[in-house]
C-alpha cells in the first residue's frame, strides 16, 4: 500500500500584546492519499481493511464519492456494509485521464470526506503531487484502487495490500 499525505497536521502561533493573548490554530487536516492494490481472488480484504474506515467517514456530514470504471455500485452492498446510502455518490468514468481529473476536482471541493477512484496505471510524481494538493485543499482522503497485474503476482509473494473488487453487480 502506498500512502502519503498529512494525517494530523496542526500549527499554532501565539501573539501576546499588553493585555490580550491571541492564538491562531489550524484544524488538523484529513488529507491523505493511499493506493490500494487488489486481487480479485481475495474477497475478505475490503471488509477487513476499508469498510471500518468508510463507515467511520460515513459519520461525517460530507459525501463519499466513488468514481468507478464501468460497474454500478450495488445498493444492497452499500446498505449491508453499514455505509450511509444517503451519503454515497457514484459516478462512472471512462478513461484513466478522466478518472484522475475527476478525483482532483472532487477532492478540491471540500464536499467529500473520501474520494475513491479506480486507476489501472501508477501515478507519475506530477500526478501524485497534483492529487495531494487537491486533497489538502479540500481536506479529503483519496483512495486509489488499482488492480494487481497478473504478471506481478505469478512468481511469488507480492508485498502489497490487495482489496477485492467484487462489490458490484
Amino acid at each position: 500500500m502506498y500512502t502519503s499525505g498529512v494525517v494530523n497536521r496542526s500549527s499554532a502561533a501565539a501573539t501576546t500584546t499588553a493585555s490580550h493573548t491571541f492564538t491562531s490554530v489550524k484544524a488538523p487536516s484529513a488529507a491523505l492519499i493511499s493506493e490500494v492494490l487488489y486481487r480479485e481472488d481475495q474477497p475478505m480484504m475490503a471488509q477487513l481493511l476499508l469498510l471500518p474506515l468508510l463507515q467511520q467517514l460515513g459519520q461525517q456530514s460530507r459525501w463519499q464519492l466513488w468514481l468507478t470504471p464501468q460497474q454500478k455500485l450495488s445498493r444492497e452492498w452499500v446498505q449491508s456494509s453499514g455505509l450511509p446510502l444517503t451519503k454515497v455518490m457514484q459516478l462512472r468514468q471512462m478513461s484513466s485521464y478522466d478518472m484522475l481529473d475527476s478525483m482532483v476536482r472532487a477532492s478540491q471541493t471540500g464536499n467529500y470526506s473520501v474520494v475513491i477512484g479506480w486507476l489501472t496505471d501508477e501515478l507519475s510524481a506530477e500526478e501524485h503531487a497534483r492529487l495531494q494538493r487537491a486533497a489538502e485543499e479540500g481536506n479529503a482522503m483519496v483512495l486509489i484502487m488499482r488492480p494487481v497485474q497478473s504478471a506481478s503476482h505469478s512468481t511469488g509473494q507480492f508485498n502489497g495490500l490487495k482489496i477485492h473488487s467484487n462489490l458490484y453487480h
